[in-house]
């Protein structure tokens, strides 16, 4: 645990008490806690730029397609994904008529990371402490997915947000179960503070949990009543700012000037007033 990481925390609140509040359940529900603990994955982003022994940057094009109806394109430019000051700041772009390698076109670039071929797990606790930007029709996630065909492989959406700042949202896909998957849960938070978003992962059962509090419970016979139970296999680690898209367009239902992102995120993007931080991100077994 980095002492930095404390000092960020308060200095970034305004007031004393709600930062020890934070602090401790970063002391407390932070993986690695427990003496017991084996780290099998951390990153705490304590350099000057991304570690790419340990993450891929997703380019979109080049056989990487777009989906969910997002209108972003993936770029791998340090003004979208940069590290400094001990944190992780994906920020999006508004750069109309941006043309992708196979030449289709997009409004808006951001930055997604993740670790398939580098790092991959079955069981344990996966976690990030994160700070959301609030605006319809952002969509940042901290999730894992299996190796293979989607959903046959299982996902596990840890923290999906639509740009709501009083909510997040954690959902599991699988066959049978996904795209609108009836395992998910929508969780009070200010997204836009600070906070420990996490998955307790055992061979039957998958425990959410948010600064430490569980906010949702699946067991393997709940999953098993819609599909096969794709949670067995090893899973690698994926975080990404989506910018409109099914997601947000269901919640919010803004059709202009693009799918789920109404003119005020626009602005705001263009502004350079929207930013989704990473403190750290840990994956330990007990």
């Amino acid at each position: 645990m980095a002492l930095s990481a404390e000092r960020r925390c308060a200095r970034s609140l305004p007031w004393w008490p709600a930062a020890l509040t934070t602090v401790f359940a970063f002391l407390l529900f932070a993986p690695g806690a427990r003496s017991s603990d084996r780290t099998l994955f951390e990153d705490e982003f304590t350099g000057t730029s991304l570690d790419r022994a340990k993450w891929n940057v997703i380019v979109t094009g080049s056989g990487r397609r777009t989906v969910n109806d997002e209108q972003q394109a993936y770029i791998d430019s340090s003004d979208v994904l940069s590290v400094g000051g001990g944190v992780l700041t994906i920020r999006p772009h508004l750069r109309r008529g941006f043309t992708t390698p196979e030449g289709k076109t997009f409004d808006f670039v951001s930055g997604r990371i993740d670790t398939r071929g580098k790092f991959d797990f079955a069981y344990g606790t996966a976690a990030a402490r994160m700070k959301l930007a609030a605006g319809a029709g952002l969509w940042p996630a901290f999730w894992a997915l299996g190796n293979g065909r989607w959903p046959d492989t299982g996902e596990i959406d840890v923290m999906e947000n639509v740009g709501d700042a009083t909510w997040t949202s954690v959902a599991l896909h699988g066959p049978g179960y996904f795209g609108n998957t009836p395992l998910v849960k929508h969780a009070p938070v200010t997204a836009a503070d600070w906070h420990v978003y996490s998955v307790d992962w055992t061979a039957d059962l998958l425990v959410f949990r948010i600064d430490g509090t569980e906010v949702y419970r699946t067991t393997k016979a709940d999953v098993e009543k819609y599909g096969r139970w794709s949670f067995d296999n090893p899973k690698y680690l994926i975080l990404n700012l989506a910018l409109g898209g099914t997601y947000p367009h269901g919640v919010n239902k803004i059709d202009k000037p693009y799918p789920g992102i109404p003119d005020a995120t626009v602005d705001a993007i263009k502004n350079d007033k929207v930013a989704i931080l990473v403190d750290w991100v840990r994956v330990v077994q007990n």
